[in-house]
């Protein structure tokens, strides 16, 4: 849906594997003798039966395997991303699943959220926003409003919801769950034609550039990663991971002069309203059509 580098593929090698967590294989416990070494840097194994999406990947390929050894060692060794990963999957996670169930998305399209954003309001130098990097002509023509008093790609349910039409319909047009996911990064279009030109017809066997061609690996280690914590020497107890705030919905169908006194009125203030409500973008509400919007004001008691 839009180009540019996901960020969760990103390192900075200095510093990179100062912090190295991950416990010995046994068959490097000769290699540490008498204490000498401080810290170990591993090889991963890189499991036999990864998918995406129930979509095998075909690891027997010497250059699928490599791509796919590469994102887990990456994304493994840069610890205080991954620990944040894990600390806002836990507060978002439950927010996006039940939106791709409800619209027949694999649940697996949950980490391509995570290499888009890393589960932030980010926003690209391309134009894209969200959590989702939804571009504005996509948002507008899949119903969402965007302007520079509402945003609805910084609305994660709406913004998840577009997300996931874009994908049924990749889906359907490409054929599979990989091609639409690399859609998504590339364009359906995009997608279409590279199979044409290079006359295959799966993501695996396509020749593309950098961030495409890194695409689906970098989801499927992200998935690999989150969901086997341990085994990639991350550690935390529940305690450690965020937590959605409850919020309750008021409604509003007209202009709101000064969201600061709005908040006041809650017993919250300018700052927390707008947290909990990013895709409000300034101090007032226009709503000169007086449409009816729905703004989350957090349960008493959090704050």
């Amino acid at each position: 849906m839009r180009n540019i580098l996901a960020v969760f593929g990103v390192v900075c090698l200095s510093g990179l594997l100062i912090f190295a967590v991950q416990e010995a294989p046994k068959e490097y416990n000769e290699i540490e003798e008498n204490g000498v070494n401080d810290y170990n840097v591993y090889a991963l194994s890189v499991p036999e039966n990864l998918n995406f999406a129930g979509e095998a990947m075909p690891l027997d390929k010497p250059d699928i395997y490599e791509r796919m050894d590469r994102e887990l060692l990456v994304n493994t060794y840069w610890q205080s991303n991954g620990l944040l990963m894990f600390k806002r999957a836990k507060k978002y996670f439950p927010i996006i699943e039940p939106i791709l169930k409800a619209k027949g998305v694999p649940d697996d399209f949950k980490y391509l959220a995570v290499i888009e954003s890393g589960l932030t309001n980010a926003v690209s130098p391309a134009g894209a926003r969200g959590f989702w990097q939804i571009m504005k002509t996509t948002g507008r023509e899949n119903g969402l409003e965007v302007n520079a008093n509402v945003d609805e790609r910084y609305h994660l349910i709406k913004s998840t919801e577009v997300a996931c039409n874009y994908l049924i319909e990749a889906k359907e047009q490409l054929g599979s769950w990989t091609l639409a996911a690399s859609a998504y990064n590339a364009g359906k279009a995009g997608m279409s034609r590279r199979l044409k030109q290079q006359q295959v017809e799966e993501y695996y066997d396509l020749l593309l550039g950098e961030e495409t061609g890194r695409y689906i690996f970098r989801i499927v280690a992200l998935k690999e990663i989150l969901s086997h914590p341990k085994q990639y020497g991350f550690n935390y107890k529940d305690s450690d991971l965020y937590s959605y705030i409850p919020t309750k919905q008021v409604a509003v169908d007209t202009a709101v002069a000064d969201f600061a006194k709005f908040a006041k009125s809650f017993d919250i203030n300018y700052k927390i309203l707008k947290l909990h409500n990013p895709w409000l973008r300034e101090r007032h509400l226009n709503n000169k059509s007086r449409k009816l919007y729905y703004i989350d004001i957090p349960l008493e008691g959090y704050y």
